[in-house]
């Protein structure tokens, strides 16, 4: 969109509906000594996408739910073919919910 994420080497926000997703991609530019591809998938829902707050014993968002290691997994299975075989540089796809609505669910926009 080059309005969100102007530091990151590719960026896309993606809308269905109130649900809105900003996927946000950075490698490094050297490859690794390594023989796989070095892929980081990180999706977060904020509390705030939704309307919420985080309460209870649990003040604050650390670690990811169950749900959001899921998407994880499902975007890194999803990416990972498309990548060609020599490729080997160190690379993160960033997902982050920015809102949320309850007719579409953010993790079939995210795979």
């Amino acid at each position: 969109t080059g309005k969100l994420a102007k530091q990151a080497h590719g960026s896309v926000v993606v809308r269905s509906g109130d649900t809105m997703l900003l996927a946000t991609i950075v490698s490094s530019y050297e490859p690794m000594d390594v023989d796989f591809l070095p892929l980081t998938v990180d999706y977060r829902e904020k509390y705030a996408a939704a309307g919420r707050f985080p309460g209870g014993f649990f003040k604050r968002e650390a670690r990811p739910s169950d749900t959001e290691v899921l998407v994880m997994r499902l975007v890194d299975r999803a990416l990972r073919p498309l990548f060609p075989g020599d490729y080997h540089a160190g690379t993160q796809v960033m997902i982050q919910l920015m809102s949320a609505d309850k007719e579409v669910l953010p993790d079939s926009l995210a795979g």
